[in-house]
């Protein structure tokens, strides 16, 4: 299984410190060698950076390690491949325009039996994985149903998870989606995520050396939660998602929860 890495935040903020953990996990202290990636948002605008090595020996990650890009709303993946070649264009994340706006996805698991259920007319897959069917899938349906974007988005997550549920039923279905203002998760088997507000502490990564002292890198006014397969911390509470379970963030905060 692949595993995922979100962070929604209320102001600019960098996920060194997370990304570090998870980048460890990409071939060192987890078997997820075959490839890597990650969007910061930047305003409409998005970075991404991809690549199909290994995550611990990737010179491209370790760019990105050391150069601390400050984003709102973040999504990572390492994947370790069971549908479709390594290869970049089966890397994750994947990224498609709607409404003016990037949209970019991740997901952690697989799916049987789904060619012919996960037929698109607008959006086409570039690679050869379920992932990436099922994503162009979840567009395919929201742009048919909300052809322009609704004012109030909270009804287009709760129709996302609708979908989620389905492809639950082909598989293994946990998955990261952003527009760069909500992100949202959906989990199916294993997906834990964390809001960090004042008072800050301390915290220290499970797979690395590093502790970090958030009362220092932050401001009282901040609100950041991270989402990921596992915990990355060692000594912080984690909420555990249950199977079905949703939750929607936007500027750090939680904003809507369901089970679908």
């Amino acid at each position: 299984m692949c595993e995922l890495l979100g962070m929604s935040a209320n102001v600019p903020t960098d996920i060194c410190f997370s990304f570090c953990g998870l980048l460890e996990r990409g071939g060192r202290t987890g078997p997820h060698r075959d490839g890597w990636g990650i969007t910061f948002y930047e305003g409409k605008g998005c970075r991404s950076f991809k690549d199909p090595l290994p995550s611990c020996d990737s010179e491209i990650a370790k760019l990105v390690k050391s150069y601390p890009i400050k984003s709102c709303s973040v999504i990572s993946h390492i994947r370790q491949a069971n549908r479709g070649k390594v290869s970049l264009e089966n890397t994750h994340p994947f990224i498609r325009e709607m409404w003016g706006r990037h949209w970019t996805y991740a997901h952690n698991g697989q799916l049987s039996n789904y060619k012919d259920k996960l037929q698109s007319d607008i959006f086409q897959p570039v690679g050869n994985t379920d992932s990436e069917m099922a994503f162009c899938w979840i567009m395919d349906n929201i742009k048919k149903k909300y052809p322009n974007r609704p004012k109030d988005m909270k009804p287009v997550f709760r129709y996302v998870a609708k979908l989620a549920a389905s492809l639950r039923e082909l598989g293994v279905f946990n998955m990261l989606l952003s527009d760069g203002i909500y992100l949202m998760t959906y989990c199916t088997t294993k997906l834990h995520w964390i809001t960090r507000r004042a008072p800050f502490g301390k915290a220290t990564l499970i797979d690395t050396d590093w502790v970090i002292d958030f009362q220092q890198e932050t401001t009282p006014n901040d609100v950041v939660s991270v989402i990921a397969t596992e915990p990355l911390t060692g000594d912080e509470t984690w909420q555990n998602m249950t199977q079905g379970e949703y939750v929607l963030f936007k500027k750090g905060e939680p904003i809507l929860k369901g089970v679908k």
